[in-house]
């Protein structure tokens, strides 16, 4: 088993098939439906449960007009309250940053960050800038850029005679600041520049792993688009996306998600590939930006789980199925799953801001099958929000019985893998 978490990730954070196969005939239905509309299928033990949740609500202060739930199993609904009410969803946005990221790339798509550089090497030191070209990679942390040190040491560079030129889509350990992101690299590179943090990182690599060393002699210059007469040395791949997906929802990663969405065009570009996915009317999902950071994203209960359910069909025929993609509970013990009591299995998804608690996922029951689910609270006191939805996902998982989900993949990619960096280091190469 591959290591899930560095100290780089710790030091910056604040779901297969189905058991119960859809028919063909079932999704061309909702293909073909414009706006898809669930028959309503009550279930009296989810309509109970979901009552007396609400009183519970109700009897500590909360609004029952600002609490929204969807339960559904295959086509049918067991379960609504303001299901279609677009709601603070604060982190289940991330769902939608999921959905359309799936569209625009492949599971196994990596980001490309460009080495290059200016003058000749002689004698270990090159004689000119070292010009770093992000793509785009939101994981690019610690263990990453002491891997690149010592790739650049084994193509004999030791020092560095002019600048560390940067691009403005190159960033670094979770923060979206190129300036930050330069600075960062140069103290990551050599070992001399290196902080207790630092330190940490390189003792979760692989035993041995060497500590670089590349002096930079100038300083940190952030362009937009660099000179192009220069040394291709190096490109490095992020993790894949399936990879970079599982991480931000683990941990909840703001800058993770923001970089994705920013990619894709930003709120309002991921929330219509999200609806469009999903087969929901646009104004179900509202958003500002990719992470959920603000009140005006919103997210009804219906649209989250019809988010999910696209993600199913998406990830149809792959091997890497929903439950993949986000924590599970007695799986994966690390993140917005701590200090949770949530069924075993259970597959979901977090979403908190002040007065915001919201969980979706799927609750994989004996009786009912996948149980889709959304729970949108408006209101305070978040640690007993978080409580009555473990409870009520409780009571139901007792009444229809607990089943599993189909084993994880076990790849969930190692930081600093030095497999992931391509030396080139000869002739010269126009930047791409």
């Amino acid at each position: 088993m591959q290591k899930l978490l560095s100290a780089s990730l710790i030091g910056f954070l604040f779901w297969g098939q189905p058991e119960t196969v859809v028919q063909p005939a079932q999704v061309l239905k909702w293909q073909e439906t414009a706006f898809f509309q669930l028959p309503s299928e009550p279930n009296p033990t989810a309509e109970q449960a979901v009552e007396d949740y609400l009183q519970a609500l109700a009897a500590r202060g909360f609004n029952p007009q600002r609490q929204g739930i969807w339960l559904q199993s295959d086509l049918s609904r067991l379960a609504v309250r303001n299901g279609d009410l677009p709601l603070s969803a604060a982190s289940l946005t991330k769902i939608a940053t999921t959905v359309a990221a799936l569209q625009q790339w492949d599971l196994d798509f990596q980001f490309d960050t460009q080495f290059y550089g200016t003058g000749n090497i002689e004698d270990g030191v090159l004689q000119g800038d070292l010009i770093v070209v992000g793509g785009g990679d939101p994981i690019f942390v610690w263990e990453e850029a002491i891997a690149v040190g010592n790739a650049l040491n084994e193509l004999g560079i030791r020092k560095i005679t002019g600048n560390l030129i940067v691009s403005d889509n190159f960033f670094m350990n979770f923060k979206p600041d190129p300036v930050v992101g330069g600075d960062r690299l140069k103290a990551g590179i050599n070992r001399n520049l290196w902080s207790g943090e630092v330190k940490s990182a390189h003792s979760q690599l692989t035993p041995g792993t060497p500590q670089p060393q590349v002096e930079l002699l100038g300083r940190v210059v952030v362009q937009e688009n660099p000179a192009t007469d220069a040394r291709l040395l190096l490109r490095h791949q992020s993790l894949t996306l399936r990879q970079i997906i599982k991480q931000m929802n683990i941990y909840s990663n703001n800058t993770i998600a923001e970089v994705l969405a920013q990619a894709l065009g930003g709120g309002e570009a991921v929330a219509k590939m999200a609806a469009e996915a999903a087969a929901v009317p646009p104004d179900q999902i509202q958003l500002i930006n990719g992470s959920g950071l603000g009140v005006q994203n919103r997210i009804s209960p219906q649209a989250a789980t019809a988010m999910l359910i696209a993600l199913e069909r998406q990830l149809a025929g792959n091997p890497t199925g929903v439950e993949d993609l986000f924590p599970v509970a007695g799986r994966d013990n690390l993140g917005t799953m701590r200090d949770r009591d949530l069924p075993s299995n259970t597959a979901m998804k977090t979403g908190t801001l002040a007065r915001v608690s919201a969980l979706a996922g799927i609750l994989p029951t004996q009786e009912y099958g996948w149980v889709w689910f959304a729970i949108i609270n408006e209101g305070g006191d978040i640690v007993e929000l978080r409580a009555q939805q473990d409870r009520l996902l409780q009571n139901l998982s007792q009444a229809w019985g607990v089943a599993s989900l189909p084993a994880a993949e076990d790849d969930n990619g190692t930081f600093g893998d030095p497999s992931r960096i391509s030396r080139v280091g000869a002739g010269f190469t126009a930047l791409e």
